[in-house]
C-alpha cells in the first residue's frame, strides 16, 4: 500500500505545543538558530550561546560546518545514491538549506520526514512543511528515544520497505549512555529497508575548550548535550558499510572536501553508511 499523504495539523496541537515552551532555560534547537544566525530563539538561549562562543569561539563555525556536511551528505544521497525518501531526526527550527530544499532541488518528489520532540519546532512546523508539488514534506513529533513511534510516525508518508536517507546529526549527543544511543541508532534502521543509508556527526571531547564550553552550557540548560569520544561516535555505523572516505572530521566529507576545521582537533567527527 502506497504512503498516505500528510494529514493537515490541528490547530489543537499548535496550541498545546505552546505551553510546552519554556524560554527560561536555555533549549538546544534554540541555541542553534542563535548561533546560525537566527531569530527564533529567547534571552536563555542567546546568553547560552554568548557564553559557548566565550569558551570556545569557533563554535558558531562549527555550528556552520554541520549545516554544510548535511548539505553535501543530502546532495549524495539524492544524487549518486538516488535515495527518494529521507528520515531527519533531529531537525531543529528551520533555516536555510533544509534537508527537503536540498534533496527536492535533485530529486522533486523526494519525500521527507522531519522529527523532533520541540514544542518551538513543532510550532514552525508549517515552515518545514514547504516542499515541492511534486514530493512529500511531514513532520513528526516525537523523541529520538521512542524508535518505533518515529517509524510509525514515518510510515504515514514514506515507504519503508525501500530505501530511506536517516538523518541524525547532532542528535545523539542529546542521549546519555544509560539511553543506549548504539541500541536506538539500530532498532531505527532495523525499521529500514536494505539499501538504506544513515548520515551522522556528532560532537567529540578531545578538544578541552569546547568541553569546558559544553559543560557550561549543560549546567543551565534544559537537556545537556554528551560529547562521546571519536571511537564511541564510530561504533554506531557498526554493522553498515561506510561510504568513503569513511569515519571523518566532519569537515572532510566526502574525500577532496577543503573546508576550514575551527579547530586542529576535530570538534565533531561523521560519516554516511548503507546497510546491506
Amino acid at each position: 500500500m502506497a504512503p498516505k499523504a500528510p494529514p493537515a495539523e490541528p490547530e489543537a496541537t499548535f496550541a498545546e505545543a505552546w505551553k510546552r515552551v519554556d524560554t527560561t532555560k536555555p533549549h538546544s534547537p534554540r541555541v542553534w538558530d542563535y548561533l546560525l544566525g537566527g531569530t527564533n530563539n529567547y534571552p536563555a538561549d542567546r546568553e547560552a550561546g554568548d557564553t559557548l562562543l566565550r569558551l570556545f569561539p569557533a563554535f558558531a563555525q562549527v555550528a556552520r560546518l554541520q549545516r554544510r556536511f548535511l548539505g553535501r551528505a543530502i546532495r549524495f544521497l539524492a544524487g549518486k545514491a538516488e535515495i527518494r525518501q529521507f528520515l531527519d531526526i533531529g531537525a531543529g527550527l528551520p533555516t536555510a538549506s533544509n534537508t527537503h530544499e536540498v534533496a527536492q532541488a535533485i530529486a522533486p518528489d523526494a519525500r521527507v520526514v522531519y522529527v523532533d520532540n520541540d514544542p518551538l519546532v513543532l510550532l514552525h512546523a508549517r515552515s518545514l512543511l514547504a516542499g515541492t508539488g511534486e514530493g512529500v514534506t511531514s513532520y513528526v513529533d516525537a523523541d529520538v528515544r521512542m524508535p518505533e513511534r518515529i517509524l510509525e510516525g514515518a510510515a504515514q508518508v514514506l515507504d519503508l520497505r525501500r530505501p530511506v536517507g536517516l538523518i541524525m546529526l547532532s542528535i545523539v549527543g542529546q542521549l546519555s549512555d544509560a539511553d543506549d544511543p548504539k541500541g536506538i541508532v539500530d532498532r531505527l534502521l532495523a525499521g529500514l529497508a536494505p539499501g538504506s543509508y544513515l548520515a551522522l556527526s556528532d560532537g567529540t571531547n578531545v578538544n578541552p575548550a569546547l568541553v569546558a564550553a559544553v559543560d557550561s552550557y549543560n549546567a543551565r540548560a534544559a537537556f545537556p548535550y554528551h560529547l562521546r569520544r571519536p571511537e564511541a561516535i564510530a561504533a554506531l555505523f557498526a554493522g553498515l558499510d561506510l561510504v568513503e572516505p569513511g569515519f571523518v572530521p566532519t569537515p572532510h566529507w566526502p574525500a577532496g572536501i577543503d573546508d576550514p576545521q575551527a579547530s586542529e582537533l576535530p570538534s565533531a567527527m561523521c560519516g554516511v553508511a548503507r546497510k546491506t
